[in-house]
């Protein structure tokens, strides 16, 4: 399993920034390669929503099922994929001064054998990367709402 981790700061009070990461309409907009975050039921938010999941990275489209498994208005989100790549996202919301500290971690598991070290040969290197160009639309975004 690989993990990356990604900190910074908004000069947002935390609860819009929650607000804005939380709305699954705003995900394709602020989260690199992802193209389709969809609810699969009513609930859209808190503990069992569930969306299907299409990021594309690089000649890769990876697709997944995730559900809210940890919900904390305000503080804590945690995504965990129940079907397809294996990935987990967790966002935590902190204040810091007049702004909000933001730290996401993200968790993938690529398949074993051939196949898994050529994917990981093609999206491991695109997802750090993809973790820093989401904070960095993150911010810019949730700063112009301010």
């Amino acid at each position: 399993m690989g993990t990356i981790n990604q900190r910074s700061t908004v000069d947002v009070p935390r609860d819009q920034v929650f607000a804005y990461v939380n709305d699954y309409q705003n995900v394709p907009k602020f989260m690199f390669g992802v193209t389709r975050f969809a609810p699969t039921a009513e609930k859209t938010a808190g503990i069992g929503s569930t969306f299907d999941v299409a990021m594309d990275l690089g000649p890769k489209t990876l697709k997944s099922t995730v559900e809210t498994v940890e919900w904390v208005e305000n503080e804590f989100i945690r995504l965990e994929s129940v079907k397809g790549f294996s990935a987990n996202t967790t966002w935590r919301f902190a204040d810091d001064g007049d702004g909000t500290a933001v730290a996401v971690e993200f968790e993938y598991t690529l398949p074993g054998g051939i196949a898994g070290r050529a994917l990981g040969a093609v999206i491991e290197p695109l997802l750090g990367q993809a973790i820093r160009q989401t904070e960095a639309n993150l911010s810019k975004q949730v700063s112009e709402l301010a």
